[in-house]
């Protein structure tokens, strides 16, 4: 079963289960996907998106809602703050599991050797190659310093 049908059959179970909080979240992931399709739409308009762009769709909504909830719980909003976060964890049913930082190490590490990688210039080749491997499994935002890290230690 694909994303799609994952998040359109539990879409079908929130109605069924008069769930209206996963409800809306699961209604907001079809949006964005949908959004997604229609920017991506060409002359031939015929754009279906794959598990990947699913998955990077699903981790941006997860970012966005965790930097709100921060924001919310600044501001002294508690209960936005904990709708967010109810949010977050409806969302993170769709992804994969989350590598720990000795898996994304061990990540790095292969992708550096499996690219050759010698120099900073080499940064773009193994960030490809772990979002191409790890979409929705870790932190790209965390990752890079780790990569530029390795990097800085192995051309020293």
């Amino acid at each position: 079963m694909d994303m799609r049908e994952r998040v359109n059959s539990a879409l079908k179970q929130a109605m069924k289960d008069k769930a209206a909080d996963r409800l809306t979240t699961l209604r907001l992931i079809n949006a964005a996907i949908k959004d997604q399709e229609i920017a991506l739409r060409g002359a031939d308009g015929d754009t279906q998106i794959g598990d990947a762009e699913i998955l990077a769709i699903l981790g941006k909504m997860t970012k966005q809602r965790k930097e709100s909830a921060s924001a919310y719980e600044e501001g002294g909003r508690l209960d936005l703050a904990e709708r967010e976060r109810n949010e977050i964890t409806v969302i993170e049913e769709f992804l994969p599991r989350q590598m720990d930082d000795e898996e994304v190490d061990a990540a790095i590490e292969k992708a550096i050797s499996d690219i050759g990688a010698s120099s900073i210039r080499d940064m773009g080749k193994i960030m490809g190659t772990l979002k191409e491997s790890y979409t929705g499994q870790m932190d790209f935002g965390a990752v890079g310093p780790k990569v530029k890290e390795k990097l800085c230690a192995s051309s020293a």
